[in-house]
């Protein structure tokens, strides 16, 4: 970030703060049971010097189709919140709950896109996303298979580079691989603890750009960690702002306004981005001020 923002002093910067469409801390809707539901969930470890809590009273509800975006310091349970959706953890305490079923072990309708890609390195692209698309469709014939890894591979621009290994390929197609794998299983929903964060600025803006494409015809819910505050506006419907740990839980969410399809100038020229950033920034660097920078 170019800059920290100064504390709001003006009658005009509290008349904006009080107008941003926010939501309450640990908002929880009273209306219907939604598609995904984090349910009062708190994660405590016990340590040698005595029991840690990284999350505390936790929940949000997800609606179907809905792209939210987590941002928050080092250390305030991002990643632990979306294991526990994942099922790859369990909560000390409350539910997560996934068309009103609970979540307790991983499975193939909830896929993760890592930061590092995850890819066998001795396999090719496609035999990568194949292995995935054996694994949830065992009684597919091998024909239907190979359809659905070229349809997927194909569907992240991919086609050329079928038959190269993970060596072979740039980070950014690396990541491309990843979002295929994981969109080939058809997931209810998609993980995504910060899936750029290791690509340089330009290809990070181009995998932002293919992603919104990809999510625009599948309309898979997707839940992705970013540091990135300038992504977390281009690509979100939500914005999920986490104080600071322990004891970390939901400070605010700001809703994103911007119509779809979005392209990235006219976003970036509209005055409300800029009032978004600056509230984004003034929670995130003076509100709950930190040494560490963003994850």
């Amino acid at each position: 970030m170019n800059s920290i923002p100064a504390a709001v002093n003006t009658l005009q910067d509290q008349q904006f703060m009080n107008d941003l469409s926010t939501e309450p801390l640990n908002n929880s809707p009273d209306s219907a049971v939604g598609f995904l539901e984090i349910d009062g969930i708190s994660k405590i470890y016990q340590t040698a010097k005595g029991p840690y809590t990284v999350l505390e009273n936790v929940s949000l509800t997800v609606n179907e189709g809905e792209f939210v975006c987590l941002i928050g310091h080092s250390g305030c349970g991002k990643s632990t919140l979306l294991n526990m959706v994942s099922g790859l953890s369990k909560p000390t305490a409350g539910q997560v709950r996934l068309n009103n079923q609970r979540i307790t072990e991983p499975g193939p309708d909830r896929m993760v896109i890592f930061q590092n890609y995850c890819l066998l390195p001795w396999k090719t692209a496609y035999e990568n996303v194949y292995l995935a698309v054996e694994q949830v469709y065992p009684k597919k014939s091998p024909q239907e298979r190979k359809e659905i890894a070229l349809e997927h591979l194909e569907l992240v621009g991919l086609t050329d580079a079928i038959h190269k290994k993970p060596t072979q390929l740039s980070g950014g197609m690396k990541q491309r691989v990843a979002i295929a794998r994981a969109l080939a299983t058809r997931p209810e929903v998609l993980i995504m603890d910060e899936p750029f964060g290791a690509l340089d600025p330009i290809t990070r803006e181009e995998m932002q750009e293919e992603l919104l494409k990809i999510w625009i015809n599948h309309r898979t819910t997707v839940l992705m960690i970013t540091h990135d505050i300038d992504e977390a506006l281009f690509l979100a419907d939500r914005l999920v702002m986490m104080t600071n740990g322990p004891s970390a839980h939901i400070g605010e969410i700001l809703e994103i306004p911007f119509a779809r399809p979005r392209k990235r100038t006219e976003v970036m020229k509209d005055p409300r981005y800029y009032e978004l950033r600056n509230y984004a920034l003034d929670f995130l660097f003076r509100r709950f001020a930190h040494d560490d920078a963003l994850e």
